[in-house]
């Protein structure tokens, strides 16, 4: 029995499923999960993150992790750690480029890498063999030993599952997913509500069948990050597709292959995420009184040395490599490209200030 029948028999046993457990199961099944069974990253998977479009990616992060390390008094002892690595295309640029600039930095450096997929975890070994001896992998970011953080994570909020409420009959109601006369999957409105003070100004006013999305999951996470940052001093850097503002809108999305599908047509086999609300995210960082910042993907590299990065890499190199380098430096920073959807949230300690971030 596929993921698909099994869902639908739950439903049938049970009644309607939230969103968010839809996208659990999606996603993190074991036996059938879109990542605990598939190769999802790179032209050859589903889509293709800002890592695996160029080095230069990988090595401006290492250049800011160097900064921030700095910025925090250069602690003979810390912890670096990425959450949700994918292939390890970054963890392995942002030390090539670390080592380079600071080889104390390294030295001073317990990689830890955070991942709940046992295929993934092989995968990022293999990426990062040179290292590996010296880098700890773990599921859980409960298991991040208690020392000063540096913490980067790219498209990692998207795929944590969110709730969807939508607006009928005047009020917003849980949405949920369940099957229609035919028996396939459907969405549908359930009779659960949400607590009126989360949602966006003007809610009163919006239109009948706007949608609002929460994930709680989220916040809980940044608050525990966020929570290590402020007890043992530290820095996060967080890149994700998204909205600085909280608003209406279904961003519920299905990617195979590189292209949109219907988002219960192929539950396990495509990737599904919604856009993250980094207003909320920022807010449950600021709950545990760290500072948040937050800007553009597009600014972010272009500030901390994108076409300068670039240059150097084609300096003495083909017309091709270089037209291919130009191309990348679109692609990551283009306004449309991933340079305006994608934002960077960064979150430190109090006494912490990392360029090129105005701290809140």
């Amino acid at each position: 029995m596929n993921l698909k029948q099994r869902i639908i028999r739950q439903i049938e046993a049970s009644g309607a499923i939230s969103v968010a457990d839809y996208m659990a199961m999606c996603l993190f099944d074991r036996d059938a999960g879109y990542y605990t069974t598939r190769e999802p990253f790179g032209k050859e998977g589903d889509f293709i993150t800002a890592p695996e479009v160029s080095q230069m990616f990988g090595e401006l992060v290492g250049v800011w992790c160097v900064s921030a390390w700095r910025a925090m008094g250069a602690p003979s002892d810390f912890v670096l750690c990425e959450m949700g690595p994918g292939r390890g295309t970054l963890m392995k640029d942002l030390i090539r480029a670390a080592r380079k600039l600071a080889p104390e930095f390294i030295a001073a450096a317990n990689v830890h890498m955070v991942e709940i997929s046992d295929r993934l975890q092989q995968v990022q070994q293999a990426t990062l063999a040179e290292d590996a001896k010296n880098i700890i992998w773990t599921t859980k970011f409960s298991e991040i030993a208690p020392r000063p953080l540096i913490f980067v994570a790219n498209e990692l909020f998207d795929a944590i599952p969110s709730r969807q409420y939508v607006k009928t009959r005047g009020r917003f109601v849980e949405r949920m997913i369940t099957l229609d006369t035919e028996g396939h999957l459907s969405f549908a409105a359930g009779s659960g509500s949400i607590d009126t003070s989360l949602l966006p100004p003007a809610s009163d006013v919006a239109p009948e069948g706007s949608i609002f999305e929460i994930a709680p999951a989220r916040s809980a996470l940044m608050q525990e990050i966020s929570a290590h940052i402020h007890r043992e001093r530290g820095a996060a850097l967080l890149f994700d597709y998204g909205h600085l503002q909280q608003g209406f809108g279904d961003t519920l999305q299905a990617l195979s292959r590189h292209t949109s599908v219907d988002v219960l047509h192929i539950p396990g086999a495509a990737d599904l995420t919604t856009h993250v609300d980094f207003h909320s995210v920022a807010e449950a960082a600021r709950g545990e009184g760290c500072k948040t910042s937050a800007m553009t993907q597009g600014d972010f590299l272009i500030a901390m040395g994108l076409i300068d990065r670039a240059g150097a890499l084609g300096h003495g190199k083909s017309a091709a490599v270089q037209d291919q380098i130009r191309i990348d430096v679109e692609r990551l920073a283009g306004p449309d490209q991933m340079g305006t959807l994608f934002k960077v949230l960064c979150v430190t300690d109090p006494a912490t200030h990392t360029f090129p971030f105005e701290a809140k």
